[in-house]
């Protein structure tokens, strides 16, 4: 049996089959696809986002910084055991540190002598109790900083953009379009998770240095799609021989400037320029970009719609930059104890949340020829709404913040003295970062691990913390703070502070743990009687994180067991500032948490400020 002829053979007039498709639609329906997925995280972090409305104050605070008249004063604390109506005396007392017995009759009045309202916040947990137990591989570290949830972030990322890589084309080295497409379609995801205002980050209560992983993956796509597309077309023109001819071309040539900008910005924000060259990397990004925009724009129309998206991003970035931004006079005073700067700025006193941070630029030749150019963030260590206005600690830890404790301690006439300080005109960017749509009070217990200067966040929130217990919106029972230094000296400036900490926690138990690193030199700075209680302790070596956290976790529960305020313990966080490898070990010591542990508590979350970029 014979097959016809023309069976197999298909007829002149036929069209040809393809399987190439139009590269511009189908890779803008997967960047539909991306937008899907990236709306579907926001629809899961939506009650969280919702919690937030039980207090116009958490919306509104942690945007502008700006001054208050009049900060409302904290309500007083009276035990009333005895009476029912608080004594004169009683009610111009502060708030002192009180046995348990004691707690049971003490009560909050205003100013007034009225009692204050309780108003507990809604707690809306990070993952449902289901989903729980992936909390604990998705945590584990793969890396210095880098998680097993970020990896799986960028697989499903790197997974959707292969689909249209690999699909209907004849391949990447063949399709060179396709590959331009892929890259140009993600430059405004690149630009949108450089922005510090960062919008899809805001939706999603994050801050935008947890995304900056997501940037820099996003931008190697970018670098390789346009490498592929532009070395593509170069090696072509090559092999038939017409390359100078069709580089001529106005389109041409300003693709190949894009490429080469690309490729310029690859370059020098390697790791190698990043932590060594910090200028020369900011100013080949911003340079780089200023060619990029107008090359793409020129080499091909068609692009257009993402050059608005990307542009939009970028516009939007530095107009909330310049709305955020606040000229102010500060006093620098330094604290030899610390090695760290004090800069105080009492013209701003409010507008921010506690683990946000500012940028700060100090306008002094002192610093050096091009200090008065550099911008560096720094967490706010003070308490919004309070007397002592916005208050950064700035360790020594480099040339420029080296430059400012000097700068700190010198004097008009030369000479050098510690702790007077001096006056100078400052430039403030904020607030950025800080906890998102989490909040810090509406847990049951919060553990901060802080490692040297990482105490400005834990001392801003734990301040806030005790401020909001006072005013009755609070959940907290218990408070508690790891410090890990190198010297026990120091302690010796914030040795007051933490004792007034602990004395004004009325209501929520505040134990506060001290570890150092190495042998003081000398004779030791405190007497044995300077630690007569566990709520303050000082002892050698580092912190075995996992013990204390079983301990916070047992010391939560017991006290909850008691609690008729609430039905059930809202969780605990762990909220820990430092260099990455404290933060790699805070969240390794979370991971071995046993799950039933986690469940008594209410699901233990782990919040990070990490110091570098």
């Amino acid at each position: 049996m014979t097959t016809p002829i023309n069976s197999i053979v298909p007829s002149p007039t036929a069209p040809p089959q393809t399987t190439f498709t139009d590269a511009s639609a189908f890779v803008y329906h997967v960047n539909i696809f991306i937008l899907a997925l990236a709306a579907t995280v926001w629809l899961y972090r939506l009650p969280r986002a919702i919690a937030r409305f039980w207090s116009l104050s958490e919306w509104t605070t942690g945007h502008l910084l700006r001054h208050v008249a009049q900060p409302s004063p904290a309500p007083k604390v009276v035990i009333s055991s005895r009476s029912a109506h608080p004594s004169p005396k009683e009610l111009e007392s502060d708030a002192t540190h009180m046995t348990f017995n004691q707690i049971k009759h003490a009560r909050r009045v205003n100013a007034k002598g009225a009692t204050v309202h309780i108003s507990y916040p809604p707690h809306v947990a990070t993952s449902m109790p289901l989903l729980r137990p992936l909390a604990v591989p998705l945590s584990i570290r793969i890396s210095s900083g880098f998680s097993l949830a970020q990896l799986l972030v960028l697989i499903v990322y790197i997974s959707v953009l292969i689909y249209p890589t690999c699909v209907a084309t004849a391949g990447p080295f063949v399709d060179l379009d396709r590959a331009a497409w892929i890259a140009v379609s993600q430059l405004p995801v690149v630009i949108l998770f450089a922005s510090k205002n960062n919008v899809l980050a805001m939706l999603l209560g994050s801050s935008y240095e947890s995304f900056n992983f997501f940037h820099r993956f996003a931008a190697r796509v970018v670098v390789l799609g346009a490498n592929a597309h532009g070395l593509g077309y170069i090696f072509k023109w090559s092999q038939e021989g017409d390359f100078k001819a069709k580089i001529k071309q106005q389109a041409n040539f300003n693709g190949l400037l894009a490429l080469i900008a690309v490729n310029f910005i690859f370059i020098f924000s390697t790791a190698f320029f990043r932590s060594r060259f910090y200028r020369i990397f900011l100013t080949t990004h911003i340079t780089g970009l200023a060619f990029i925009f107008p090359a793409l724009w020129i080499h091909k129309p068609q692009l257009h719609p993402y050059i608005y998206v990307a542009l939009g991003f970028y516009i939007l970035d530095h107009v909330l930059r310049l709305v955020k931004t606040r000229i102010c006079n500060a006093t620098m005073r330094p604290l030899p104890e610390l090695g760290v700067t004090r800069i105080e700025v009492p013209q701003l006193n409010a507008g921010w949340r506690a683990g946000q941070h500012v940028r700060i630029r100090v306008l002094s030749s002192a610093l050096g020829l091009t200090g008065w150019a550099e911008s560096h963030p720094f967490t706010i260590a003070s308490v919004s709404g309070g007397n002592e206005g916005l208050v950064l600690m700035v360790k020594k830890s480099g040339d420029w913040t080296t430059r400012l404790f000097d700068f700190a301690k010198s004097q008009s006439g030369g000479r050098e003295e510690a702790g007077v300080g001096r006056n100078v005109n400052v430039v403030l960017e904020g607030p950025y970062g800080g906890p998102g749509h989490a909040m810090f009070h509406s847990y049951s217990a919060a553990v901060f691990v802080a490692g040297g200067s990482g105490i400005s966040f834990a001392l801003a929130a734990i301040q806030e913390l005790i401020d909001q217990d006072l005013r009755g919106h609070s959940r907290l029972r218990i408070i508690e703070l790891i410090w890990t230094v190198q010297d026990p000296a120091a302690l010796l400036p914030l040795y007051p502070l933490f004792n007034s900490l602990i004395e004004r926690s009325v209501f929520t138990r505040v134990r506060i743990a001290v570890f150092y690193t190495r042998a003081p030199i000398g004779k030791f700075p405190f007497k044995e009687t300077a630690f007569p209680t566990t709520s303050l302790q000082l002892s050698p070596g580092r912190p075995r994180l996992g013990n204390m956290l079983e301990n916070s976790i047992s010391r939560t529960v017991k006290l909850g067991a008691g609690r008729k305020d609430e039905e059930r313990i809202s969780g605990m966080l762990v909220a820990v500032c430092g260099p990455t490898g404290l933060a790699d070990s805070v969240a390794e010591a979370v991971s071995h948490l046993e799950p039933l542990r986690r469940d008594q508590v209410g699901g233990v979350e782990v919040h990070e400020e990490t110091f570098g970029f």
